[in-house]
């Protein structure tokens, strides 16, 4: 799954030259706590959060004077995978994060709601599906290569001593949730998935080395 499957395309229009004023009574009746500032091309150029506007005396002032620069601003591509959007938000403690195209154009935005109600249409999704769909983006490493990996991982972090075929065994009778709970959370669940996929490749290319010589 990628960022774009979970942002919500529907956002607020602001724009540099918008006084305060006028984006405080935008953001109050669309009720949204935050809001992208784009130019007339689409292109993000700024961040304004509705705490930012309430410390502004003169509501006059272009929103450009006192919005959050691009370069300060936490932003994802649309075709980054769909934990990155995750990790951000909770890494970052944000409540929504703009999504952009290559070109930098805004394509939508993804919100801490948005990744909930994601997340519990996949509570019941059996844990081997995720390990199949990961398999299928690691190119060259085999299933087995992979279950071999996520025996590593499960020594490193718990001490436990488990075969790859054992691990398989497990993921066959877990859930997405049952996995979240029994991480300790999101983050360190998705944080062992990209260490496995990370040793399943260093293996590999180690493999490859020793093979040459």
């Amino acid at each position: 799954m990628k960022v774009k499957a979970l942002m919500d395309t529907k956002f607020i229009r602001v724009y540099p030259e918008d006084t305060v004023e006028i984006v405080s009574k935008i953001m109050h009746n669309r009720k949204k706590f935050s809001t992208p500032i784009i130019d007339r091309t689409d292109k993000l150029v700024g961040w304004v959060n509705s705490i930012d506007l309430l410390v502004v005396d003169d509501k006059k002032i272009p929103i450009k004077d006192v919005m959050h620069k691009l370069d300060t601003i936490i932003v994802l591509n649309k075709e980054e995978p769909a934990k990155n959007a995750v990790l951000k938000i909770v890494k970052h403690k944000v409540v929504s994060i703009p999504v952009l195209a290559d070109d930098g154009t805004l394509v939508g935005l993804v919100r801490n709601c948005d990744i909930t109600k994601t997340l519990a249409k996949m509570y019941d999704i059996p844990v081997y599906n995720i390990f199949k769909s990961l398999n299928a983006e690691l190119k060259g490493i085999s299933w087995d290569e992979l279950m071999d990996s996520a025996a590593i991982v499960t020594k490193q972090i718990t001490g436990e001593r488990i075969t790859g075929k054992e691990y398989e065994s497990r993921i066959k009778e877990s859930t997405f949730g049952q996995a979240i709970w029994a991480c300790g959370g999101l983050e360190k669940f998705f944080t062992g998935l990209i260490k496995i996929g990370e040793i399943a490749v260093a293996r590999k290319l180690s493999h490859k080395v020793s093979v040459r010589k």
